[in-house]
This record gives C-alpha cells, sequence and structure tokens, in this order.
C-alpha cells in the first residue's frame, strides 16, 4: 500500500512537471517560428539600386521639381457646359493660335438662329410696307399742298395730311430699330455659337486629352478637356523648402538629375521666383492633399535633350547653388 501510493505521488508530479516543460518548450518554439518568419517576410535592409544624385555644388538647396511645357501647361476648359460634338486634335499634334481644338453642341442656339432670321425677313416686310404707306401719304400731301386755292382744301384736311406723314414716318423709323434690333440678335447668336468652338489660345503641343465625342464636358471637371503646352522647351518647377527660402536669390545656378537616373544631369536657367509660400502638392497634384510641407516654387528653364526622352509632368531632383545658412 505505501509503495503504491508512492508510486502515484511520484507519476503525479512527473506529469505536472511535464506539463509545465512542455508548455514552456512550446512557448520557445512559437516565438521561434515567429522570429524566422519574420525574416523571411522582412529581408535585411541592403544597399539602395541607385545611388542618389550628388550635390554638384559645394553649398546647395536641394528640392523636387516637375518638368512643365514652357510658360506652364494651359489646362483648356470650355465656356459652357454641354455635349462634346468633335474632336479636331489628338495627343502630340501641333497647332496654332486660334486652331480648333473641339466642337460642343450648339444645336439649341442653331434653332434660335432660324427662328430670329424668321423675324428679320418679317422685320424687312415691315419696312418695305412702311415706305409705300410714307410714299403714298406724301404724294397724297404733295398734291393737297400743290393746290393755290385756298378754299380748294380745309386747313384741316393739310393737317390731317400732315400728321398722317408724321405717323408714316415714325413708323418707319421704328421697323428699322425693329430690324437693327433683329440683326444684332443674330450677331449675338452668332457670337455664342462661335464661342461653342473652342480654339487653341496660343501655339503649342497638344500634351492630353480628357474628352471624346459624345462626353459631356463640364466647366468645372476633375480634369481639364485639353491641356496645351510648348514641349520644345521645358521649365521646372522646383519646390523649395520654406526653411530654405531665406537662400534663394534671383539668377542662381542649378542641376536638375531624373529620378531613377540620377547619371543624367541638365543645367538649369533661372527663370523667376514665385514670390508666395503654398502647400506642397506635388505628390500627387491635388490641391486638397494634406500635408505639413510649405515650399516656395522657383522656376527654371532647360533646353529638351535628344536622349534620353524627358516627358512633362516628370519628377526630377533640383540642386540650387546657394550660399551658406
Amino acid at each position: 500500500m505505501i509503495a503504491a501510493a508512492a508510486l502515484t505521488f511520484m507519476f503525479s508530479n512527473i506529469l505536472r512537471y511535464g506539463t509545465i516543460l512542455l508548455a514552456i518548450a512550446g512557448v520557445f518554439a512559437i516565438v521561434g517560428i515567429a522570429r524566422l518568419q519574420a525574416e523571411r517576410q522582412m529581408p535585411p535592409a541592403g544597399d539602395p539600386p541607385l545611388p542618389p544624385a550628388p550635390k554638384p555644388y559645394a553649398q546647395a538647396v536641394s528640392a523636387t521639381g516637375i518638368l512643365e511645357a514652357l510658360s506652364e501647361n494651359v489646362a483648356i476648359g470650355v465656356p459652357l457646359p454641354g455635349l462634346v460634338t468633335a474632336v479636331k486634335v489628338k495627343v502630340n499634334d501641333t497647332v496654332k493660335t486660334g486652331d480648333e481644338l473641339f466642337l460642343l453642341d450648339d444645336r439649341d442656339l442653331r434653332s434660335q438662329e432660324l427662328a430670329t432670321r424668321a423675324k428679320l425677313a418679317v422685320a424687312q416686310a415691315n419696312i418695305t410696307v412702311s415706305q409705300a404707306q410714307l410714299g403714298k401719304l406724301q404724294s397724297q400731301l404733295s398734291r393737297l399742298t400743290a393746290v393755290t386755292d385756298p378754299r380748294a382744301v380745309s386747313r384741316d384736311d393739310l393737317e390731317n395730311r400732315r400728321q398722317d406723314v408724321a405717323v408714316a414716318e415714325a413708323q418707319l423709323i421704328a421697323a428699322k430699330a425693329e430690324l437693327s434690333a433683329i440683326e444684332s440678335e443674330l450677331k449675338s447668336l452668332a457670337l455664342l455659337i462661335e464661342r461653342l468652338t473652342v480654339r487653341a489660345p496660343r501655339a503649342g503641343t497638344v500634351i492630353q486629352v480628357n474628352i471624346r465625342a459624345g462626353e459631356y464636358a463640364a466647366t468645372a471637371p476633375k480634369n481639364p478637356a485639353m491641356i496645351l503646352g510648348d514641349t520644345d522647351r521645358l521649365q521646372v518647377r522646383a519646390d523649395v523648402d520654406e526653411q530654405n527660402a531665406t537662400r534663394i536669390r534671383p539668377g542662381q545656378k542649378g542641376r536638375a538629375s531624373l529620378k531613377g537616373d540620377p547619371s543624367v544631369v541638365f543645367p538649369l536657367e533661372f527663370v523667376r521666383v514665385e514670390p508666395f509660400i503654398i502647400p506642397k502638392v506635388s505628390l500627387t497634384g491635388a490641391g486638397t492633399e494634406r500635408v505639413d510641407t510649405r515650399v516656395l516654387q522657383v522656376i527654371f528653364s532647360l533646353e529638351r535633350p535628344e536622349s534620353p526622352p524627358i516627358y512633362v509632368g516628370q519628377q526630377v531632383d533640383v540642386f540650387i547653388e546657394a550660399p551658406e545658412p
């Protein structure tokens, strides 16, 4: 009996401590597996695939820039919301000032023009009638005034004829005024119809087309209907952190390198500084983007290289020669 009780007590202790040891071993196993999985998912950090662009000046201000067409990109809008009936250009087309870009539906104005032209015909006929009536009354008045015997024609008849002539003259003036008003209305409709043909405000290249025939063009769209610019020569809009804004001077030299290829460097020519600090929106270009950085925009121009190709909207790293802070 005593031996059996001792064996039972020993077995229970072994079972208790063995369970604890197994639990501790399980914890260590879980931790080891988690570390191994993390090492597989997150490889050790290595060198960047491309080295950063070196500073070309001993003292420089670095900035991020965006390539634009010379004299900035022109976002083409519409004078009135309406249906697009035809698009006259495509991307990369070169246009001159006044060239047609796209047409808006003008059928409503055309129908008004037809009705106004009908009124014009009526007004012209009214002038003809008024002229005939006036001629008739003037002839009658002339015959009466030609009578030398005062007893043959009463003064009342003569005065009534004169009044009739005056009324006819006034009616003719009113008919001519009505004709002039209708002609002015036709000219106004012609201007409104012409306005629905959207033309290039200046010479340049069509960079982007966001509208198609059959689509509805709004006056405040998310994206402009077209973007126009001079791509033979480009400019860089560099965003300089406001903390470095005091180091910017007119005429400073600058260099730009492509994102992803720091070996390609372009000399920049200073154009101007836009003296207004704005929130930085170069990441997405959205005016509602919430950022903590405010920047001073510096504009540089550059000759478009033959190789490698660069494109409007492309980001570049900009270095501006500046005095020590």
